[in-house]
């Protein structure tokens, strides 16, 4: 280990070493940092829009393909082939409520500074210092408080965890009506140091939402010092690196280096399916997409949507050089060119497949990619606002995506969804012009009053339909099947949730 490394020796020659050498592997930190700044501005490689034959559309499915895919993936799900990996970790909540006037970059600095060296004197000086300052506690505790605990104004009060948590019920009890036996559904729920304790304490609190503690697993993903511009790491206090998450693509390194890809083989699983915490509609262990992924025989699989205008700020999937691997490209990465590039025969996008963090993998794959992840040492910069020793000073963040692994898969398929249906995200306070709380609670409303229509039933409401509508319940209904009982014929009012 060569700690005299031009990037490393101003921190080794601040820090006390014998605390540096127990915290901080330097080769592997050195070796990341480098590929990371090397990589900054090197050329998209070429690529190609997705062949067609890689992508099921939603025009081109037949209903008997959609039942045939449904059956196949609840036949899995029976026989214990699946599990559900959640990514809930990042270094801070977001929070829904907007009432109280925002947080500076100060503040937030010095609120993630307290929350994390509370122990010390110096963070309980500088705690009680900070409490004098007009509401700023207060306003501490909305900045840390979760959308994915506290809810986002469902009629039912539910929060994403539960909803997600009930998604799971159901389709455990209708891959039991399909075959016999009791299915589990193991839930692996990835949080980070900076919201583990919260996460487990709100699902202990909760009774884990009606499924069985031994079937919820959580884990932390890891931490990665982060650098300036030049190299340098940036020091929370005169002897701790400030460090952050290592991204949603630590969850390759995590499940390795837990044992957790050991312990699903044990379960028997062969698939397994990987989502994001901040969408509402989300299908967790859809049946329709297992049973697509398995009739494909891929290693990865993901679904996607279109892009709703040239413009808009999501990655998409390309095919790196003609017959290459898929892959995604960040928005930023895409010239304007590329952007906007239409397609003659249809009208639309050519690089229109957007990339929503919904993806399906074999354990087989997920065992031999984690090794190539960690020898490539690929990290992608992100610059941030680091609180420091110095106050919040600019910085980068090192961190891996979920969607790295594409390019080392020797097939991967696509499976177009609607936004609608599916893709509600809640990435921004209330107040914002997209992907809020309230736009994503209203999505999810318009959906099930569509469900309860097409089932028999009648809404009333006080307000304007498009400003409203009925919750129903996932304990009731998966994806709008099986409401007819309960529907037809029965007029309902909006707002409200329909439940057994």
């Amino acid at each position: 280990m060569d700690v005299h490394s031009p990037l490393l020796l101003p921190l080794y020659i601040e820090l006390n070493c014998d605390l540096m050498h127990k915290s901080l592997d330097l080769a592997r930190i050195d070796r990341i940092v480098r590929c990371s700044l090397r990589s900054q501005g090197v050329p998209l490689p070429a690529v190609e829009p997705v062949p067609e034959s890689s992508v099921s559309t939603v025009e081109d499915r037949t209903p008997e393909d959609k039942q045939r895919w449904w059956k196949r993936g609840l036949k899995a799900i029976s026989e214990g082939k699946l599990a559900v990996v959640l990514l809930a970790g990042g270094q801070e909540m977001k929070s829904h409520i907007s009432s109280f006037s925002p947080i500076s970059d100060r503040e937030q600095g010095l609120a993630v500074l307290i929350l994390r060296d509370a122990s010390s004197i110096f963070g309980v000086i500088s705690y009680v210092l900070v409490c004098f300052q007009s509401s700023l506690i207060l306003r501490f505790m909305v900045f840390f408080s979760s959308d994915f605990c506290s809810g986002i104004g469902l009629p039912s009060g539910k929060s994403l965890f539960q909803l997600q948590a009930e998604r799971i019920l159901c389709i455990q009890k209708l891959a039991a009506q399909s075959a016999d036996g009791t299915p589990q559904i193991h839930w692996y729920i990835m949080t980070s140091p900076f919201t583990d304790e919260a996460t487990r304490k709100f699902f202990e609190s909760h009774r884990y939402f009606g499924l069985e503690p031994d079937q919820v697993t959580f884990f932390q993903q890891g931490t990665i010092p982060c650098v300036s511009a030049d190299g340098r790491f940036i020091m929370e206090t005169p002897y701790k690196v400030a460090r952050a998450p290592d991204g949603n693509g630590g969850v390759y390194a995590a499940l390795k280096s837990q044992r957790l890809l050991d312990d699903m083989a044990g379960r028997g699983v062969k698939y397994v399916d990987c989502y994001g915490v901040d969408n509402v509609l989300v299908r967790v262990a859809d049946p329709t997409f297992l049973g697509y992924f398995i009739d494909k025989g891929v290693s990865a699989a993901a679904k996607v949507v279109r892009k709703a205008y040239p413009q808009e700020k999501v990655g998409v999937f390309v095919q790196r050089g003609r017959g290459g691997p898929l892959s995604v490209v960040e928005y930023s990465e895409m010239d304007a060119a590329m952007t906007t590039e239409i397609n003659q025969g249809t009208g639309r996008l050519r690089y229109c497949w957007s990339n929503v963090c919904l993806h399906m993998f074999t354990l087989d794959f997920l065992n031999q990619v984690t090794n190539s992840l960690e020898k490539d040492s690929i990290y992608h910069l992100a610059e941030k606002k680091i609180p420091s020793i110095h106050g919040y000073t600019a910085g980068l963040k090192l961190e891996q995506f979920i969607f790295d692994v594409f390019t080392y898969s020797p097939s991967t398929a696509l499976f177009e969804i609607l936004r609608e249906e599916e893709f509600a995200p809640v990435k921004n306070a209330n107040g914002a012009t997209y992907d809020t709380p309230d736009s994503a609670r209203l999505m999810l409303l318009r959906l099930h009053s569509r469900w309860v229509v097409a089932a028999g039933g009648f809404l009333t409401h006080s307000v304007p339909l498009y400003m409203t509508g009925v919750e129903v319940s996932p304990l009731s209904s998966y994806a709008g099947e099986n409401l007819e009982a309960i529907c037809r014929g029965r007029t309902f009012h909006a707002p409200s949730e329909i439940s057994f």
